[in-house]
């Protein structure tokens, strides 16, 4: 897979307060990276310097185009991008739409895959939070973007609304399209992501497969195996047990077993000391 980003010694700060400290990484043409930390990591200024809002104080970022050097459409949904609150779903994609010369019949395609053509005509001062998050989801794919930028996309959203846009995403992906995704959910990264970059205090402190990273972190190395009458056990995952597992699947005694490897909430707390929900 070709480099479509590559970020190396990204530095940043407001004033005294170091942001943003050497981060270096490079994201593949069509693969979902995310950038997990808690709020005020730095994953916004970061994305605002990887779309040119902002300027690094210091090292640089190249955005590779295609084979005919054309650069890549770009689609940024970011909770700090206003609608025009007076106005329709439909004025407010039209506009956008009327600025990056798209078609309206695109307008009318992404309302039903938003499942927002019944908010067609509604201002946007009285929708819920979880259709504004899709109206700006709908505003960052009016382009048909090659890299796709989502901010927290679904901080406070319902689960049937959280739901729809992981849905999305996945299409997006499934189309070609590379997807730069930043949040604090654990259960998010892990579902949606081939790759995570851990953030704290502005540093990437682990990064990798999101299932490797919670491998490579398990101390613990046991097996918690639960039998068909609710009996727990907690084995350690070494030949030494095999004998008595080997016993328990004959006899069809299982009801599950579980490997202790730490999900992503516990890695980060593991190496910052905070959660990732901080």
């Amino acid at each position: 897979m070709a480099a479509l980003i590559q970020a190396e010694h990204i530095t940043h700060s407001f004033g005294d307060k170091k942001i943003i400290e050497d981060i270096s990484f490079m994201v593949e043409k069509g693969e979902v990276i995310g950038l997990l930390g808690p709020s005020g990591a730095g994953k916004t200024t970061l994305v605002n310097i990887l779309t040119g809002q902002l300027k690094a104080a210091g090292g640089s970022v190249r955005i590779c185009g295609g084979e005919d050097g054309k650069k890549p459409e770009t689609g940024i949904m970011m909770d700090s991008f206003g609608l025009y609150e007076r106005l329709s779903v439909w004025e407010n994609l039209r506009i956008f739409a009327d600025i990056y010369r798209v078609s309206k019949e695109r307008i009318e395609k992404l309302l039903d895959r938003t499942q927002l053509r019944p908010a067609r005509n509604t201002a946007v001062s009285k929708l819920s939070k979880g259709m504004r998050g899709r109206v700006n989801l709908c505003r960052a794919l009016l382009k048909d973007a090659d890299i796709l930028y989502l901010d927290e996309p679904t901080s406070g959203l319902d689960p049937a609304t959280t739901w729809k846009i992981h849905q999305l995403i996945g299409e997006e992906r499934e189309a070609g399209t590379t997807v730069f995704l930043t949040t604090h959910n654990m259960h998010e990264a892990e579902t949606l992501c081939d790759r995570v970059m851990l953030l704290n205090q502005g540093k990437i402190v682990e990064q990798g497969v999101p299932r490797d990273i919670c491998t490579r972190h398990n101390s613990r190395r046991e097996i918690e195996v639960t039998l068909q009458g609710g009996e727990r056990h907690v084995l350690p995952n070494a030949r030494e047990s095999e004998k008595i597992l080997s016993e328990w699947i004959r006899a069809e005694k299982i009801l599950s077993i579980h490997s202790s490897e730490p999900d992503l909430e516990k890695v980060f707390l593991g190496i910052t000391g905070r959660r990732l929900s901080d």
